[in-house]
């Protein structure tokens, strides 16, 4: 059976930060207002724990929402070490190898001293928040860091044994399709093992929100993010990167009635891409004077044919005059297309 993953969430919003980037409100985003100690760590894990399955599963502590090797060196050793005593007893419990702990940081506040520490206490993953491999849009989003602090910190964690991670918006003050498409590029050639992809939205009580409010800032719409989406989704699978999450996780907060001002916020927005990219494929398959068609894929990819709210089915009626009907061969791969034609 095949072994599931279970992040466990623990944030630490703000800490660690040394400039107030223009698009973020780390507390709205993740719904945390106080501060957290080694107790807290504790607390976090056990209570994640009750709701997980006991067997197949493999557990992460993942510290998310501020920049964690930006905290005094001491207080990152007494929350990686609580984290890594309760992951040590689950181990042994159920007699596995320990879970892994994971979190986010800046490119500049990564070092060998830092490194070594992340190591000591059974931190498997490393992600940096690049954002962009523009400087101009890193000096328009106020990152504080540039492409070069991005490179020789990507080029210290290869030197140790991490599962390295490159996060990247898009949409950001100055950015454009052409910028994120760069970004991308320069991403690849870093080789990170996963990448995110978050469009900016625009949160209440950042800079970001003043600048769109005074009509500084124009974001990008839905149909505009997931269009770029796409793209860079398909560039970095063709480059054989996984790609684990496309916007920003929902939340009550994250939500249209919730802390988004303004942006491409959606429940299911790697979903639109997914079915966009369904789109196009078949549109290509797909036969001059067709008027009817039987489209046939995996069985687990028919969400994703048909569309969010059966967007690609009423899309290609009203642009294509097709009537399509989605049908199942569980002998196709992913994103593997037949159709017949009527």
């Amino acid at each position: 059976m095949t072994m599931k993953t279970y992040n466990i969430p623990i944030f630490v919003p703000h800490r660690g930060c040394p400039f107030d980037c223009v698009f973020c409100n780390q507390k709205r985003i993740t719904g945390t207002q106080k501060e957290v100690k080694a107790d807290d760590v504790h607390n976090i894990i056990g209570e994640y724990l009750k709701t997980l399955p006991s067997k197949n599963r493999r557990i992460e502590a993942a510290f998310f929402g501020g920049s964690f090797t930006g905290i005094p060196i001491n207080e990152q050793s007494e929350l990686l070490a609580a984290a890594n005593e309760y992951l040590l007893k689950v181990a042994h419990k159920y007699r596995r190898e320990t879970d892994g702990i994971r979190m986010s940081t800046r490119p500049d506040y990564i070092d060998k001293e830092i490194l070594d520490n992340l190591l000591k206490y059974g931190v498997t993953t490393i992600e940096l928040g690049v954002q962009s491999m523009d400087d101009s849009v890193l000096k328009s989003s106020n990152r504080g860091h540039t492409r070069e602090d991005v490179i020789n910190a990507v080029k210290l964690i290869k030197e140790y044994p991490f599962t390295l991670g490159l996060q990247m918006m898009t949409g950001l003050p100055g950015d454009t399709d052409e910028k994120s498409l760069y970004t991308a590029d320069e991403i690849i050639k870093l080789k990170p093992d996963i990448v995110r992809i978050y469009p900016t939205l625009t949160i209440k009580d950042t800079f970001l929100e003043k600048m769109y409010l005074t009509g500084k800032y124009q974001p990008q719409s839905v149909d505009e993010a997931v269009n770029l989406a796409k793209q860079l989704l398909l560039k970095f699978e063709k480059n054989n990167i996984t790609v684990i999450r496309v916007g920003l996780q929902s939340t009550d907060e994250i939500s249209e009635n919730g802390s988004v001002v303004a942006g491409p916020v959606h429940s299911s927005f790697r979903e639109l891409v997914e079915s966009s990219i369904y789109y196009d494929i078949i549109c290509a398959k797909l036969k001059d004077g067709c008027k009817r068609a039987d489209v046939y894929v995996n069985p687990r990819e028919v969400s994703k044919a048909v569309g969010n709210k059966r967007c690609n089915i009423i899309k290609l009626k009203q642009e294509k005059n097709i009537d399509v009907k989605i049908c199942t061969d569980e002998n196709l791969e992913k994103r593997e297309v037949r159709c017949t034609c009527y």
